[in-house]
């Protein structure tokens, strides 16, 4: 299977937005694609995702603030930040091919449930 390839991260100052881009493999299982992040030196934890009927997730940080979409017939799912935090400061990855049974709305925040995950993007947030 291959990596699904992240782009779109740099550096911006506080309030200010970047649109993230996940590429991923018609190969992938990509039902379900999610979007994560790990400031350095802290563990990594679920931002936002999507499944192909439609339906989004956010954690509790970014709602309201972020925006998932898909365009599966690209095969690109698209992570928007807007009003950007220093807290938002982190490496963003992308992970597909979801594997745990069960209610994906109870579980899709743990970083064990994605079998494949991009090398991310790094995203700054200046004062």
């Amino acid at each position: 299977q291959v990596q699904p390839v992240e782009s779109g991260g740099g550096s911006v100052q506080v309030g200010g937005s970047l649109r993230l881009s996940c590429a991923y493999s018609k190969d992938n299982e990509a039902y379900y694609v999610a979007w994560f992040r790990q400031p350095q030196g802290m563990k990594r934890e679920g931002v936002a995702a999507i499944s192909d009927d439609g339906s989004t997730l956010f954690a509790d940080s970014v709602k309201g603030r972020f925006a998932i979409s898909k365009d599966s017939a690209a095969n690109i799912v698209y992570l928007q930040m807007s009003n950007l935090r220093p807290e938002d400061t982190a490496m963003y990855y992308c992970a597909t091919d979801y594997r745990i049974n069960g209610v994906f709305s109870m579980a899709w925040q743990k970083a064990e449930a994605y079998a494949i995950w991009g090398q991310g993007t790094q995203v700054t947030v200046s004062p």
